[in-house]
This record gives C-alpha cells, sequence and structure tokens, in this order.
C-alpha cells in the first residue's frame, strides 16, 4: 500500500519551486516598473527637447508656423538615441533606489533570490532598447532628416520668392549671388538681373526677360531658367541668349552631407567609394610620374605637379576614416543604453536610497565627465587616423563595464 507522503515532492522540490516561482513574479515587477518609469520619462524628456529641436530649425531657417508643425513630427525619433540611455539609467536609479531604500532587495536576498535576478530584467531592457536605439539611427533618423530636407527646402523656396515679391532684391552671400526683379508673377520672376562671382572671381551678370527657379532637393541645388536676355563678363561683349540654365549650391550650407543622414549601407558604400577614389588618386600619382622619368620632365616630379592627386588622396582618405568611425560609432553609441544599466542598477542598490536624484546624479555626472568626453576624443582621433575606430570607439563603454563590475561585485558580497 502506497503512503500519503510517497506521493508529496520532496521538501528541497517544493521549496526549490516555490523560489523559482517567487523569482519570476519580482522579475516580473521589477519588469513592469522599469517600462512604466521609462517610458513616462521618456516621452517626457523628448517632447521637451522636441520643441528645443523646433525652434532652432525654425529660427535658423526662418520658418513660419505651417512648417513647424510639419517637422514636429519628424524632430523627435532624431532626439531618441540620446534620451533613451540617459532616461533609462533614470529609470534604473528611481527603481533600484527605492527597492533598495525600502529593503525590498534585503527581503529578496533572504528568500534566496540572488542580487543579478533583480538585475536582469533591466539588462534584458538595456539591450532591447540598445537594438530600438540602432534601428532608429540606421533607418528613422535618415527618413527624418529626409523629411526635414524637404519641408526646409519648400519653406526656403517660398521665402525666396516672398522677399524678391516684396523687396525685389535678394543677396545671397554664401554663394555671392544679387538677384533683382521688377516683379514676381506666380513662380516666374520678371526682368530678374543677376549677379554672381565665378571659382575663377570674374563677376557674370545675367538679364533676361523672365526666368524661372527650381529647387531641386535630391540634388541640393538651386536653378534658375532664364529666357531672352544677355550674357555680360568684365573685359568681353554681352552675348545674347534664347534660354540657359543657371545652377547654384542651396544657401546655409543644406549642401553639405551629414554623416548622421546615411543609413548604415550608404556609409559602407561612402567608405568602399572614398577607398577607390584614393586608389585611383595614387595610381594616377604614379603614371604621371613614371611618364615625367620617361620624358625627362624632373619639374613635374615637384611639389606643383603632384600636389592635385596628393589633394584628391588627402579627401579621399579624410572621408574613408570619417565614414569608418561613424560606421563603428553608431554601434557603440547605440549599446550605451545596455552599459549605462550595468551600471546604473548595481550602483543604486549599492547606494540603498530613496532619493532617485541622488543616486541618479552620483551615476550621471561620472559618466557626464568620463564616459561622454573619452568618447567624443575617441571619435576625433578616429577620424584624423590616430586611431583605430574599430575598437576606439568602444574604450568609453569598456569604462562603464569595468564600473559595472565593480558595483556589481560590492552588492554580491554584501
Amino acid at each position: 500500500m502506497t503512503s500519503p507522503l510517497d506521493a508529496c515532492p520532496p521538501i528541497g522540490t517544493a521549496f526549490g519551486h516555490r523560489r523559482i516561482l517567487r523569482m519570476r513574479l519580482l522579475e516580473r515587477y521589477v519588469l513592469a516598473e522599469l517600462l512604466r518609469v521609462f517610458l513616462t520619462l521618456v516621452v517626457v524628456s523628448t517632447s521637451l527637447l522636441v520643441f528645443a529641436g523646433v525652434y532652432s530649425e525654425a529660427k535658423e531657417h526662418g520658418l513660419g508656423p505651417a512648417q513647424i508643425f510639419q517637422i514636429l513630427p519628424f524632430v523627435a525619433p532624431s532626439l531618441l538615441p540620446y534620451t533613451i540611455p540617459s532616461m533609462m539609467l533614470l529609470a534604473v536609479c528611481v527603481v533600484y533606489g527605492r527597492m533598495s531604500g525600502d529593503r525590498e532587495v534585503i527581503a529578496a536576498r533572504a528568500a534566496g533570490i540572488h542580487v543579478f535576478h533583480l538585475i536582469r530584467p533591466a539588462v534584458f531592457l538595456g539591450g532591447l532598447f540598445s537594438l530600438i536605439s540602432l534601428l532608429i539611427t540606421d533607418q528613422v533618423i535618415p527618413w527624418s532628416f529626409a523629411n526635414i530636407e524637404r519641408v526646409v527646402t519648400l519653406a526656403m523656396e517660398d521665402i525666396f520668392l516672398d522677399q524678391l515679391r516684396t523687396q525685389n532684391h535678394m543677396n545671397i552671400r554664401e554663394q555671392r549671388v544679387s538677384v533683382r526683379v521688377t516683379d514676381v508673377k506666380d513662380r516666374t520672376l520678371v526682368m530678374p538681373t543677376i549677379c554672381y562671382t565665378t571659382k575663377g572671381g570674374q563677376t557674370v551678370t545675367i538679364q533676361a526677360q523672365r526666368a524661372r527657379i527650381e529647387f531641386d532637393l535630391a540634388r541640393q541645388q538651386v536653378t534658375l531658367h532664364l529666357v531672352e536676355g544677355y550674357l555680360a563678363m568684365p573685359g568681353k561683349a554681352q552675348t545674347w541668349f534664347e534660354e540657359i540654365r543657371r545652377a547654384f549650391p542651396l544657401p546655409s550650407g543644406r549642401q553639405r552631407l551629414k554623416a548622421r543622414s546615411l543609413r548604415l549601407q550608404d556609409v559602407q558604400e561612402a567608405i568602399a567609394d572614398a577607398e577607390q577614389s584614393a586608389i585611383d588618386a595614387r595610381q594616377k600619382q604614379s603614371l604621371e610620374a613614371a611618364f615625367a622619368m620617361v620624358t625627362g620632365n624632373l619639374a613635374q616630379l615637384g611639389v606643383g605637379g603632384m600636389q592635385p592627386h596628393q589633394y584628391e588622396q588627402t579627401l579621399a582618405t579624410k572621408q574613408m576614416l570619417q565614414m569608418r568611425t561613424e560606421l563603428n560609432n553608431r554601434f557603440a553609441m547605440s549599446s550605451s543604453c545596455f552599459f549605462f544599466v550595468l551600471v546604473g542598477g548595481p550602483f543604486a542598490i549599492f547606494l540603498g536610497k530613496n532619493q532617485f536624484l541622488t543616486s541618479f546624479l552620483f551615476c550621471f555626472i561620472p559618466i557626464l565627465v568620463v564616459y561622454y568626453p573619452v568618447s567624443m576624443m575617441t571619435q576625433n582621433m578616429s577620424k584624423t587616423g590616430t586611431l583605430d575606430p574599430t575598437w576606439a570607439v568602444w574604450c568609453a563603454n569598456c569604462l562603464m563595464l569595468a564600473a559595472a563590475a565593480y558595483f556589481l561585485r560590492r552588492v554580491t558580497q554584501n
């Protein structure tokens, strides 16, 4: 006959099951608290920063209320890679600081739950939001920048035409272009006079019956389509034309390519193009040097003869280093959320204070003083070729990992 005790699990097994259940319940509780605090903080902080970002764009380009509301949804994604790590650190300090201050950590240790099981939800969220930050940086930010560029470019076109319509003239100092008109009908310039300076320093004056202006966002240039007029240059006779086109770069530096507006695939293609350009410049220099030696034109081997190829090679190398740094830095900066959590969780438990701002400041100030300066220094040194960006951009994260190991060891021992 079987005893009723035989049907009962051993005491150790039952205790183990109860401990696993308590551990999973506690992890879900910590995960829910972290998500609740983090989402609240990231929404509030991003909303405040969005208005600052929109204000700077509006002030720089003279945007009106309509354009401000148009770019408002596109500014927020560009700020998330910066707000996610800091707000995740603050959420960790809030949750674990309160748990440690209320002796919940001691109660969990007394129930046989290791400290690492308390920190594991934060580590999971840190890794998850690091991947989300990388996805935002790679896909969402280039999409946002493209839409902001589109809105700003269209706004520039309206501002340009409105100023000509009201003042009948406009000077673009960056491109050394001056435009005067008698009237503006729709988007057509009536009796325009355009004066501009070429790269060679010559002043060109164009007078036409009418002209249309086109803002080409893809090519980052302004194109003037002039009809029936004269073109004059100093020391030369006026030239009559039926139709001509003149293209100028977009003002306010919009033509400059920003690395942040590129996807990882575009960055890799830019690296390959820069490497090929450097190789082509070296080959051209070698061929011209060989040809100069064969023909006996030794003067060509001097600094002046080889300088154009040296300049091309230097530009290509600089572009390649910048893009390689950008490629590696995206992974390093996106994973900063993970390393912030590794430090913030054990530190908040170790400090054991209910005042979450105290824990956050004690943790975040060293990050401001050490992490970001080291990160910027390694980036600059990688862009100049002093350091290899493959490992250099990870130095700041390695410092965070060392600090996390120290505090985790202190918390585990005590």
